[in-house]
């Protein structure tokens, strides 16, 4: 890790609240030649409530995370960073995507695709499959094992 990884893995961090998510706060940053080019939390999409600890059909369906990706309402920070690149018709080809939490193969996948070159993620993801995916792609995938602000910068460690 370098001091620019730590800088990206902490704004995708800092970004994290802003996720209506009530399982998690994910946080997405996608990253080219030292530029933030698009980010993205995971939330539900645009005109839609949020879902509340009543509503939230993960939990009233009692699945585990990993299990079941599709019956979340909510999209995924990595989509929606892909999603924010795309509105603002930036190339992601060959971009580093800085994330809260590892891919799940639906997004892998849609990484792959879209030509992200390297992956970095703070927490791991319990899917059995997507980093196999990845590396299969050629996609450099790492953990962040770097220095975390702490609370007092605003960031949540």
């Amino acid at each position: 890790m370098n001091k620019k990884d730590n800088y990206y893995m902490n704004y995708a961090l800092e970004i994290s609240p802003q996720a209506n998510c009530i399982k998690g706060k994910v946080g997405a940053i996608l990253v080219k030649e030292n530029k933030i080019i698009a980010e993205g939390v995971n939330s539900v999409p645009n005109g839609i409530k949020p879902c509340t600890e009543e509503t939230c059909i993960r939990k009233k369906l009692n699945l585990k995370s990993g299990e079941n990706q599709e019956l979340c309402f909510v999209v995924h920070a990595e989509q929606n960073a892909l999603i924010d690149a795309l509105n603002n018709k930036v190339n992601v080809k060959g971009s580093t995507l800085y994330v809260t939490k590892q891919p799940c193969i639906i997004c892998a996948k849609m990484l792959i695709n879209a030509g992200i070159k390297r992956i970095v993620y703070l927490k791991a993801y319990p899917d059995k499959y997507s980093e196999g995916l990845l590396k299969e792609a050629g996609v450099e995938i790492e953990k962040y094992e770097g220095e975390l602000a702490n609370e007092t910068n605003g960031i949540r460690s």
